[in-house]
């Protein structure tokens, strides 16, 4: 017995998503935050105590006031880049602490 209208996963998977917004939400909301890692590097992974995503605002608590402060100068660029890797517009600011 052949099928004829198989679907792969990936289609499957990508109608599920489209049936559940929020569940799209909190997926790439967790995109974003697996990205804190990639795009910014281990140096600053190692620095941030907190992270989290509300209300379209990543908020990231940092140890170093050097490095905040750097973050900080770079807002804008930090959002398209973590936008980029989630592959959608998540977030519209940074907030560092």
């Amino acid at each position: 017995m052949r099928r004829t209208k198989a679907e792969s996963i990936g289609e499957i998977l990508q109608h599920f998503y489209e049936e559940n917004p929020q569940l799209r939400k909190k997926l790439l909301e967790t995109r974003v935050l697996r990205a804190w890692n990639e795009v910014l590097g281990n140096l600053v992974t190692q620095s941030t105590r907190n992270l989290y995503v509300k209300n379209r605002i990543l908020y990231a608590s940092v140890d170093s006031s050097v490095l905040r402060n750097e973050l900080m100068l770079n807002r804008e660029d930090i959002v398209r880049r973590m936008n980029e890797y989630a592959g959608a517009e998540v977030i519209r600011d940074v907030v560092i602490r």
